[in-house]
């Protein structure tokens, strides 16, 4: 059975609620001290309202289970007390902000973190981001540059830990690249673990994951080394997934789905 010492996130048997839809479904995972896990699942399986419950968002609710964060209990916690307590994330759909440039708002965030300037630089070389430095932010900016800044931004307020919300996800391929290593980079710089939401898993070769959970219907329906379930997934889909991991889905329903 896989096991988390020195716990930074620890999800237990989460039950969530949308209006009236149950949208997670007793779901269990956790996340060590300096680990990136995977949450791996189809369009819908529930990924993204799992990420908005562990966050606090209020329209989701949380209708059983519990949430630990460096093994204080979240649960109960806003939305606020929970980013000051480090937690945050990055996410599919950034707004456009006109007015300000992509420049002033990182020297406004480098300055309130007290964030060296070696690293905004060699954050901004890793995500060729130079170029757009001084223009709107995301004004008329690609996808994978949208994205590319999102990591930027989020790199510099120093968090402890970062939910990943689908980063490789209509992208090209250098820009998956340069996000592997900014993700690396975070973590060499102080990041103390992340979850990284994918239904693609092209990042997963450029970044140094150990474990990883796939979501179907709200629940996890296994889970494994990270490797071998993204070369599953690629080459076989999500389907199959259940079948080729099932002494992992014995091992959850044999402890009330507790994964660690």
């Amino acid at each position: 059975m896989w096991c988390c010492l020195l716990r930074v996130l620890d999800v237990r048997n989460l039950a969530v609620t949308v209006g009236n839809r149950d949208v997670v479904k007793g779901a269990s995972l956790c996340v060590s001290s300096g680990e990136i896990v995977l949450l791996f699942g189809p369009n819908a399986s529930g990924k993204t309202s799992l990420a908005m419950a562990i966050l606090g968002h209020p329209k989701y609710r949380i209708s059983g289970g519990r949430i630990f964060f460096y093994g204080k209990d979240i649960t109960d916690l806003s939305i606020e007390a929970r980013v000051r307590l480090g937690l945050t994330a990055t996410f599919q759909f950034v707004p456009e902000v006109d007015g300000i440039t992509l420049r002033e708002i990182a020297e406004a965030i480098a300055e309130r973190h007290m964030v060296h300037g070696d690293f905004v630089e060699e954050m901004i070389e890793i995500l060729k981001l130079e170029e757009l430095m001084d223009r709107h932010i995301n004004v008329g900016f690609s996808g994978g540059e949208r994205k590319r800044v999102e990591i930027f931004l989020t790199s510099l307020q120093l968090p402890k830990f970062v939910i990943f919300d689908e980063p490789d996800s209509g992208v090209d391929p250098d820009s998956i690249s340069m996000i592997g290593r900014a993700i690396m980079r975070m973590m060499d710089y102080g990041l103390k673990g992340a979850l990284i939401i994918t239904h693609t898993g092209f990042l997963a070769k450029h970044i140094s994951a150990s474990r990883a959970y796939v979501m179907m219907d709200g629940r996890i329906i296994c889970h494994g080394p990270a490797d071998a379930i993204a070369d599953h997934i690629l080459s076989y889909g999500f389907k199959m997934c259940e079948k080729k991991f099932r002494g992992d889905i014995d091992v959850l329903e044999g402890e009330n789905k507790r994964v660690c």
